[in-house]
């Protein structure tokens, strides 16, 4: 059997505590679902027993009565075995909902790392980006190949260099 919440040799967690409280919440299901199945079995063969029929009709009207008993013993003991079976039904529906949450829980942590991964990157890629663009902003007005028939480029490069970037910040913006 395979401890549930962590390693061996660890401290005791929360997860070890309800595996713990798990066992022995099956083991006392499973001793009352014996203790149930063993009284409506031994008290069908006392009814089984008792329904002879004999002469003496004091004899047979104790027997009536004890087979009324025998019977109320047995609805009682079919009673608690529903009662047990709805309890499993419970217990298996609320322990798939909880594992379910921790499986949620881990999930959202991670995609919660991955997206702080990913503004990291985006957040570096824009730096990237708006170094990229000055050196070439650089690059182009320290160049000696500029001729004047560039005028209206020299003009409007620089706005358009600036609108590239703003755009291209605003869509990471916009991404987060």
């Amino acid at each position: 059997m395979s401890k549930v919440g962590g390693a061996a040799g660890s401290a005791p967690g929360p997860t070890a505590a309800a595996a713990a409280a798990a066992v022995q919440k099956q083991k006392s299901l499973l001793q009352k679902a014996d203790a149930d199945v063993s009284s409506l079995v031994d008290n069908f063969s006392s009814l089984i027993n008792i329904a002879r029929v004999n002469d003496p009709p004091v004899r047979n009207s104790q027997e009536a009565f004890q087979m009324e008993i025998r019977a109320s013993r047995m609805v009682h003991s079919a009673d608690s075995l529903l009662k047990l079976v709805s309890e499993l039904k419970r217990t298996a529906i609320f322990s798939g909902l909880a594992s379910l949450n921790e499986n949620v829980d881990r999930r959202i942590e991670v995609l919660g790392q991955q997206a702080d991964g990913t503004e990291r990157m985006l957040e570096r890629i824009g730096q990237e980006a708006a170094a990229s663009l000055k050196e070439l902003e650089a690059h182009y007005y320290s160049s000696v190949v500029r001729s004047p028939s560039y005028d209206l480029g020299e003009y409007y490069l620089p706005k358009i260099i600036v609108c590239a970037y703003l755009s291209f910040r605003i869509g990471v913006i916009h991404f987060l």
